[in-house]
C-alpha cells in the first residue's frame, strides 16, 4: 500500500452544515468525509492489512480480548465457548461480539510498527479533525479523541447501552468504512426511545461519519448470517480528560 494520498478531510466539507442538525437533535450525519483516494486507502487498511483481536463480552460486561496469541494459547474449543457465552448474555444484559484493533493502546504500546493503521491514528488526534469534529457537536473543550477498528462478521452484535463514562465523554462517532451493504444484511446503528421503540437506525456507510451525544441508548443490530460482507468502521469518543492520560 504504497503512495498513500494525503490523509485530510475532504477540503469541501463545511461543519456548519451539520451543527444545527447536531444541536437540535444529537445527531449528525455527514457523508462524503474523504476524498476518494483517501477513503479507497483507509478502507483497504481495514480489509486487507489489520491482524483483528476477537473481542467479547464477559460476565461483568467487561472486554475479553483475544489477540492471536492469546487465542492459540486458549485453543478454539475455549475461544468458541467464551463467544457463546457472551452471545448467550446477550438474552438478558448488556454483551458484544466483534473483531477490533486497539488503535490508541497499539500506538502507545508500539504494536505493529510501521502500520498504516497508525497514521490514522495520529490523523484522529489531529488539530483539523478535531476542530471539524468540535464545531459539528459544539463541544469547545476536546482534547483527545480515542478509536478502534472494528470488524463485525455474520453473528456479531452489541446490544444495548448508553456509552455513559465517568464525565469525560462529549461525544461518540462511528467512521463508516464499509463499501457496499444490503439493508437486510443487519449491523445498523440503533438508536432507542424510552419506550423500546427505534427512533432512528444507520445501515453501515462507506465514507461516511456519524456523531452523537452521548449518553445515548443504542446498540449495534447483528449482523445477518447471510451478509455478503463484513461492517467495517473506526469508533470511539470526543474526549475532555488529559491528551496524554490513560483511556
Amino acid at each position: 500500500m504504497d503512495d498513500a494520498p494525503i490523509l485530510r478531510l475532504n477540503p469541501a466539507l463545511d461543519p456548519a452544515a451539520f451543527a444545527a442538525a447536531y444541536a437540535r437533535e444529537g445527531v449528525a450525519r455527514i457523508p462524503d468525509v474523504f476524498e476518494p483516494a483517501v477513503v479507497d486507502r483507509l478502507a483497504g487498511i481495514l480489509e486487507q492489512t489489520i491482524d483483528w483481536d476477537i473481542i467479547c463480552s464477559d460476565e461483568r460486561g467487561k472486554a475479553d480480548v483475544m489477540d492471536r496469541e492469546r487465542r492459540q494459547a486458549l485453543g478454539g474449543e475455549v475461544v468458541a465457548g467464551r463467544l457463546h457465552a457472551a452471545t448467550a448474555r446477550a438474552r438478558n444484559g448488556f454483551a458484544y461480539v466483534y473483531l477490533g484493533y486497539p488503535m490508541i493502546d497499539a500506538y502507545i504500546a508500539g504494536r505493529d510498527p510501521g502500520h498504516p493503521i497508525h497514521a490514522l491514528t495520529e490523523f484522529l488526534n489531529s488539530e483539523a479533525y478535531i476542530g471539524f469534529c468540535s464545531a459539528v457537536t459544539g463541544e469547545t473543550t476536546v482534547t483527545k479523541i480515542d478509536g478502534q477498528a472494528t470488524c463485525y462478521r455474520p453473528g456479531d452484535f452489541l446490544t444495548l447501552h448508553d456509552d455513559t463514562g465517568v464525565g469525560e465523554r462529549l461525544a461518540a462517532y462511528t467512521l463508516g468504512l464499509t463499501r457496499s451493504w444490503r439493508p437486510d444484511w443487519g449491523g445498523q446503528l440503533l438508536f432507542h426511545d424510552a419506550q423500546g421503540d427505534v427512533e432512528r437506525g444507520y445501515a453501515p456507510a462507506f465514507n461516511t461519519l456519524t456523531l452523537f451525544r452521548v449518553p445515548r441508548v443504542h446498540s449495534v443490530a447483528p449482523v445477518a448470517p447471510y451478509a455478503g460482507a463484513l461492517r467495517l468502521t473506526v469508533t470511539g469518543w470526543l474526549r475532555n480528560d488529559p491528551p496524554h492520560g490513560g483511556g
